[in-house]
């Protein structure tokens, strides 16, 4: 399977990937921090953060710890919670702490033969920190996650 990342609009950006697993596998992949630890981020690195409070208004952190000691941390709050069909949240990289927010909206949607379309759409700050995003090595590192996610589902 292919992940996709467009920029059809100013100051978003929208990921897409099908999984070859019901709609209800992914949320859990995604929603539970012991399946998270399996797939989240850089293989190259160790995942040592996953904190979920699923619930409108709930914090979530995620991070990776690299073998020199540098952690790569994400956090936000969660908007708004359908279990089994959407997340929306904020995201904030905490090495860049008064980094204004993204937003993301992420829909977990069956497909004909049982799989799942998930796509991610996140609303930037602006273009210019968008691009910055995607020229550090974003769209590589989401390939991975969900080749890593992908390859997880098929084991829960």
């Amino acid at each position: 399977m292919v992940t996709l990342l467009t920029t059809p609009a100013d100051r978003e950006l929208v990921i897409t990937r099908t999984f070859d697993a019901p709609p209800a596998r992914v949320w859990e992949a995604w929603t539970v921090p012991e399946h998270v630890r399996e797939w989240y981020g850089a293989a190259v690195l160790t995942t040592t953060v996953v904190d979920i409070d699923l619930r409108p208004g709930g914090a979530w952190r995620w991070g990776q710890t690299a073998p020199d000691g540098q952690e790569i941390v994400f956090s936000g709050t969660y908007e708004d919670v359908l279990p089994v069909e959407r997340l929306d949240y904020t995201e904030v990289f905490e090495q860049m702490p008064d980094a204004e927010p993204v937003r993301v909206n992420l829909a977990f949607d069956a497909t004909p033969d049982g799989g799942t379309a998930l796509t991610s759409t996140s609303f930037w700050p602006s273009n210019d920190i968008r691009d910055q995003a995607l020229a550090a090595g974003m769209e590589a590192g989401v390939r991975e996650q969900y080749d890593r996610l992908a390859d997880y589902l098929t084991s829960m």
